[in-house]
């Protein structure tokens, strides 16, 4: 009984020890949490997984690209920054992993994501012709514009936002105005979710600019179009289409430009992270799921902390795929 109960003591120690030492290997974690909705759910939802599945204790900094980037670039905080959208930091981000500071864990952790021309769902199936923008660009008689429905009206962005000049200099290379269609400048963020809701509500066609992940493309379906064409480039997309029209004589049609998010960890996180490195290599959230989760945080005012443990509980469907089932099951008990 006496070597019975010392073998028992030197097994549990020893398992204490792996587990302290796996603690100790993930140590105290900081996840910058941008100031938009689905960043806050994701940095909400990697707290959770990583203190109760992984035994990190997870600190959430407020967050927002550049900030972030030259912070975590310069000074190696935060450590995570699990939604960098990196086509405002391609270059810079580039050099810091060629010279180990930063890595990027994954290039995708959002499926669906990106910026473009959209339809409500109705349209789409009554119309099953309009397969495209080109082919919608030959209907202006389908989406009336609000002060004049003898033009057809593409909703683009509030003025001062930066794809408000490319979404006119995409009216001018595609010769909008010639096919019988005028800009609708809805004024604000605001006026733009409002008109997408207004005719989402009467069944009425409403053709124009947005970006997902976002509570509006989760709550009414929004689909993006396929342009119909491809990208025309970059030195057409970077030093014309989002330019102002002073600097963008001879705009070419093009697809818009690919939007780019990757989960970004410091040099100093990778080489401590452990077996939660693994975690933020598979964890990529379904467009549909993403979008409407955040429709649930827009209708219920709820915040990034309600809104992970919202997604836990409903789509373990989803997240269980990224975590081994000992991790799971740790995490479905502290829910």
């Amino acid at each position: 009984m006496r070597k019975l109960l010392i073998a028992s003591a030197v097994a549990v120690g020893t398992m204490l020890g792996v587990s302290g030492q796996a603690s100790a290997a993930c140590g105290t974690v900081s996840i910058a949490e941008m100031n938009w909705a689905s960043a806050q759910l994701m940095a909400n939802v990697d707290k959770i997984i990583l203190e109760s599945g992984y035994g990190c204790k997870v600190d959430i900094v407020p967050g927002d690209t550049m900030p972030t980037f030259t912070s975590m670039n310069e000074k190696g905080q935060p450590d995570v920054a699990g939604e960098l959208w990196v086509n405002a930091v391609a270059t810079p981000l580039d050099a810091a992993k060629a010279e180990g500071r930063l890595h990027t864990v994954s290039e995708g952790p959002i499926t669906g994501l990106g910026e473009g021309w959209w339809l409500l769902p109705h349209t789409m199936k009554k119309h099953p012709e309009l397969k495209t923008v080109v082919d919608v660009l030959n209907r202006p008689d389908l989406f009336p514009h609000p002060e004049d429905p003898s033009k057809g009206g593409f909703h683009t962005c509030p003025s001062g936002w930066g794809c408000q000049l490319a979404n006119a200099n995409l009216f001018r290379a595609f010769e909008m105005e010639k096919k019988g269609w005028r800009l609708v400048d809805p004024g604000s963020a605001a006026g733009l979710d409002a008109s997408i809701a207004k005719a989402s509500d009467r069944g009425e066609n409403w053709f124009g600019y947005y970006w997902s992940p976002t509570s509006v493309v989760g709550k009414y379906s929004l689909s993006m179009l396929d342009f119909g064409i491809p990208f025309a480039g970059s030195e057409n997309w970077d030093s014309c289409i989002v330019k102002p029209e002073q600097e963008c004589a001879n705009p070419k049609p093009s697809a818009w430009t690919k939007s780019e998010v990757h989960t970004v960890i410091t040099d100093s996180f990778k080489k401590r992270v452990g077996p939660a490195g693994d975690y933020f290599a598979k964890r990529i959230f379904p467009g549909p799921v993403m979008n409407a989760t955040l429709a649930y945080m827009a209708d219920q005012q709820a915040t990034g902390e309600d809104a992970a443990i919202e997604f836990l509980t409903k789509h373990a469907d989803v997240w269980t795929n990224w975590v081994s089932a000992d991790v799971a099951k740790k995490v479905k008990a502290g829910l």
